[in-house]
């Protein structure tokens, strides 16, 4: 359509004026006849011509460019064409990092510039464009847009390959800008974000376990703000905190239990905002088994002594197959004092997990706990306890149900530790461990603390854009590059907190994740519903798990393996076996992980990605659509929104989350799971008038089908803040 017909087509009024304030027509620099002609072109986004979007994004475009030609003082013509002088600039303006320079020649940066691909500005839908621009493009300090789409692209490449040596620097440099601008993959929110800027981290979001002592608690409570101050979303394990009633220095009675603590971080997350653009995000995990569950279970209702409840805390409960057996035969469940367990039994009750189903260490230190007399216990029923975690998700969406046993039993580290929990999005699992003040002393008026140092975790992630990347069959060429990328964030991170610096080192985890999934089920015209979809998840994500295992095997050949290797599963070749492959291809592949290594300790993880699947112009990472037509509402703007390639074929294959029977998803995820060495960001969707069994029935499906997680349970009836930490 040409811009005369388009005239012809699109007209306003006021009333779409006000539906769309928030384009903040008073700074817009362009014609009175481009916003009248985006207000219609945004109209008319619906089911029956979903094409609008790309139309309104152009008209979108236009203003961007013309803004920032404006800004440097250049043509729109020749906006793409000054890519040096723009880095000059923002460097000058304390906008980008001066390292950019110093990598890179003048030369190297005007070639790069020449790669900037203009036309790919084109592939945004409306709301894509619009989130980019509103969130990621960099700001000036008066809030003025001086970044450009591709140029952000080439900034996050030119910055993740600054560290590799000179002779193929450049071309992994184009060849990162060929997965972004193409929108193959998505870099994880921190690292778009931040990347080639002067400020910010580029992991996503960190897990703490925190020690059962005073001390213990308010560092970790520090290591939270510090990491939230800069971005990053937080995941805590407080099971080994001491419950409410225990004894305090051997006076009995006087601890106040998990509770107040959740207060304190609760106040941390609102306090310290993550870079003045969202409070902060903290997840906090208890095992089923503590005195303190009950209250920690109501902490988020909206009802109730208010004194009692952390409305800004998300929550999570660790769950071993034992509970769910009790659960599933209606039998008793003992709770305990983490506390009094290690005075007494000289053992950590948390520290044990089952190495098989129906059998193994966690279950038999727990009889030994519920047969001896000497500890406290309290009598429930394992079945009240799934009510009120149910009351609880129908109500708040939460909490988050982490399968502990089947995290630990496929865990490739195993030999280096143990998962107490997940992170704020429940998708990263790795070791964990509390850190420790050995030593506080004063030496030649200085005081000197010595520390010993726990697994504090870090999420490094990006995602795979199935829709277009499987489509393109472009995996093979993508993969290696993406897994390099990840692997260059550990190196390129500047992380406050120690601990985490060396956990990041220790392991070099990285999370490689998708979405798309629901997109891609439509293009190949595969029903959500069916054997088909539960069978291609199976054979892509091997597909997906073979490339990435490969790459990182790659990676160890060039540059090492990581710390820890030696004895993981990965080397043991475990990992192969546990999993089933065995066919040629996978024995030769783990043949070369023992002989060559593995530079990555974790591989993959599919996050939430929520807003850059929007970026992207796809379906957020393994859930069903919302609904085929929507508007997208934040605090700022509302925006018609239509599924992505919605036309008469592929409609018939765009069903609701909420229509869907979710048994089909959760199938569709055990086959999924069995591929990742992670975990999986997985949403339950329920209508609000769902019964008590059926929802049980859908938690024990889940745990059966060897779901390691959870995320949240979606009611028709409950409101969820989208997590923007784990966004990749």
């Amino acid at each position: 359509m040409n811009e005369l017909q388009l005239k012809e087509e699109v007209t306003v009024g006021q009333e779409m004026k006000e539906q769309f304030s928030y384009l903040n027509w008073d700074g817009w620099n362009s014609t009175k006849e481009d916003r009248d002609l985006l207000l219609g072109a945004l109209e008319r986004i619906s089911m029956e011509e979903p094409d609008w979007t790309y139309i309104a994004a152009r008209i979108r475009l236009k203003q961007l460019y013309h803004r920032v030609a404006g800004i440097r003082k250049i043509t729109v013509a020749s906006i793409y064409h000054s890519f040096y002088e723009t880095i000059t600039s923002l460097i000058d303006k304390g906008l980008y990092d001066p390292s950019l320079l110093e990598t890179y020649s003048a030369e190297e940066i005007k070639e790069l510039g020449q790669a900037l691909d203009s036309k790919k500005d084109e592939s945004f839908t409306y709301l894509g464009l619009h989130t980019l621009i509103d969130r990621y493009l960099a700001k000036d300090y008066n809030g003025e847009i001086v970044e450009l789409p591709q140029e952000r692209f080439m900034i996050i490449a030119m910055t993740l390959m600054k560290k590799e040596n000179r002779e193929n620097r450049f071309r992994y440099v184009c060849e990162a800008y060929w997965a972004l601008s193409n929108l193959y993959m998505t870099v994880a929110t921190p690292t778009l974000a931040n990347a080639g800027k002067t400020h910010g981290q580029l992991s996503s979001c960190f897990i703490d376990t925190v020690e059962d002592s005073l001390r213990g608690i308010f560092d970790s409570t520090t290591d939270a703000a510090t990491l939230s101050k800069n971005g990053g979303g937080i995941g805590i394990y407080l099971g080994k905190i001491r419950a409410k009633g225990s004894s305090i220095k051997k006076y009995k009675g006087k601890s106040s239990g998990v509770l107040p603590w959740m207060k304190q971080l609760n106040n941390t997350a609102v306090s310290v905002d993550q870079l003045g653009q969202r409070q902060g995000a903290i997840a906090v995990y208890l095992d089923v088994w503590h005195k303190d569950i009950f209250s920690f279970l109501d902490a988020k209702l909206n009802n109730g002594d208010e004194r009692k409840r952390t409305h800004d805390l998300f929550t999570g409960i660790c769950l071993p197959d034992l509970f769910m057996e009790k659960v599933e035969g209606r039998e008793d469940w003992y709770l305990f004092d983490p506390h009094e367990v290690r005075t007494i039994m000289g053992y950590s009750l948390e520290d044990y997990y089952d190495e098989e189903r129906g059998e193994g260490s966690f279950r038999l230190k727990y009889e030994e706990c519920v047969n001896e007399p000497l500890l406290s216990k309290e009598r429930v029923s394992a079945i009240e306890i799934m009510k009120r975690i149910m009351i609880s998700q129908l109500e708040t969406g939460t909490p988050y149900m982490f399968y502990r046993d089947e995290a630990n039993r496929l865990n490739p580290n195993s030999h280096c530790g143990i998962i107490y929990g997940s992170n704020l999005c429940t998708e990263i699992m790795q070791n964990m461990a509390a850190t420790s003040v050995k030593e506080e002393r004063t030496e030649d008026g200085k005081i000197i603390i010595t520390k010993e140092a726990g697994d504090y975790v870090v999420c490094n992630l990006s995602s795979i854009n199935l829709a277009k990347a499987v489509e393109d069959n472009v995996l093979e060429k993508l993969i290696p590059i993406q897994v390099r990328m990840l692997d260059n964030v550990i190196d390129m991170n500047v992380i406050e907190v120690p601990q985490a610096r060396l956990t990041n080192e220790k392991y070099r985890a990285i999370g490689l994740g998708t979405f798309g999934w629901h997109h891609l089920l439509a293009l190949k015209g595969i029903r959500w519903e069916s054997e088909e979809a539960v069978h291609y998840a199976d054979t892509l994500y091997e597909k997906i798990a073979y490339l990435t295992i490969e790459s990182s095997m790659k990676l160890a050949q060039e540059k090492g393996s990581y710390k820890v290797f030696k004895d993981s599963k990965w080397a043991t070749g475990e990992f192969f076996s546990r999993r089933g492959y065995e066919s040629k291809e996978w024995k030769n592949l783990a043949n070369e992980v023992k002989r060559n290594g593995l530079r990555n300790g974790y591989l993959m993880a599919v996050a939430p990605n929520s807003s850059t699947a929007i970026i992207a112009g796809t379906t957020a990472s393994i859930d069903p659509i919302y609904r085929k037509e929507y508007a997208e509402e934040k605090k700022n703007f509302r925006i018609p929104v239509t599924a992505p390639d919605l036309n008469p074929q592929t409609t018939w294959f765009y069903k609701s989350a909420h229509d869907i029977n979710q048994q089909w998803s959760i199938k569709q995820n055990g086959a999924r799971q069995k591929h990742i060495d992670q975990g999986i960001s997985f949403n339950l969707y329920v209508k609000n008038t769902i019964k008590a069994k059926e929802l049980l029935e859908l938690h024990l499906l889940a745990w059966k089908e060897g779901l390691k997680t959870t995320y949240y349970v979606r009611s028709t009836s409950s409101e969820i803040e989208e997590c923007e930490s784990c966004s990749s």
